[in-house]
């Protein structure tokens, strides 16, 4: 009797003093919530941190990929630097900008500290346009919806005249960029994203993050680029 208490009392020790994990955010719906204010790394060259089938390495150009990666110089042009949009890999891929998340049953708008840029995901079960009713843009037509927990973005329609990094991996106007995002815990995002263009690439490959949710009271400011950039049209900048 007295050995069943103290096992007893033992495991009602263990219990009190196991950690307690907070359930992850859910909308009305059951679906996560993934409002919030996100801290996103720097990554200035998605080949770091690439997963696919082959593994880490050089890219898997086709040869119009390869050729327009090193005829690549950034100290000719660059279109960030003319205020031009991001696009939507190298929005996401730009470090020390927070991204704000907002969401319903209809659609999920990722809100960028950087250049004060939005970008809406359609969440109401609805498909891509038909090929000829779609309208290419610096940052494509999204549509999202969930595999159990983790949100799946799917884009296409991109005007290819953007980058995918800072250091220039180039893409085109076939690009199609698949996007997962699942909470790990309340407070953290794994972050995968797929690269599919077949003119640039030989097959699709990987990279993944981590985002991070910022601390309460801590929000995204307006950012404002500036035309005329000295700077870098006279070559202080490269």
């Amino acid at each position: 009797m007295v050995q069943k208490l103290v096992l007893f009392l033992l495991a009602l020790s263990a219990f009190a003093q196991a950690p307690t994990q907070r359930p992850i955010p859910r909308m009305p719906d059951g679906k996560p919530d993934f409002q919030g204010v996100w801290d996103h790394p720097y990554v200035p060259d998605m080949t770091a941190d690439r997963k696919d089938q082959k593994g880490a390495g050089a890219l898997p150009y086709t040869a119009w990929g390869a050729d327009n990666f090193k005829n690549y110089d950034v100290s000719k042009f660059d279109y960030t630097g003319h205020c031009l949009p991001f696009g939507l890999m190298r929005s996401v891929n730009v470090g020390g900008y927070p991204i704000q998340m907002m969401q319903n049953s209809t659609y999920l708008a990722m809100l960028f500290e950087q250049n004060t840029w939005f970008h809406v995901v359609y969440m109401d079960g609805r498909g891509h346009p038909a090929a000829k009713d779609l309208m290419p843009t610096w940052f494509g037509h999204s549509i999202g919806r969930f595999e159990k927990d983790a949100l799946i973005v799917d884009t296409v329609g991109f005007n290819g005249k953007t980058r995918l990094d800072t250091l220039g991996h180039p893409h085109s106007d076939q690009l199609h960029v698949i996007q997962r995002f699942e909470y790990t815990d309340p407070d953290h995002l794994a972050y995968e994203v797929t690269i599919d263009d077949p003119m640039t690439y030989t097959r699709p490959w990987k990279n993944t993050r981590v985002f991070t949710r910022m601390k309460p009271g801590e929000e995204i400011i307006e950012y404002s680029c500036e035309e005329n950039n000295r700077d870098f049209t006279e070559g202080h900048i490269k």
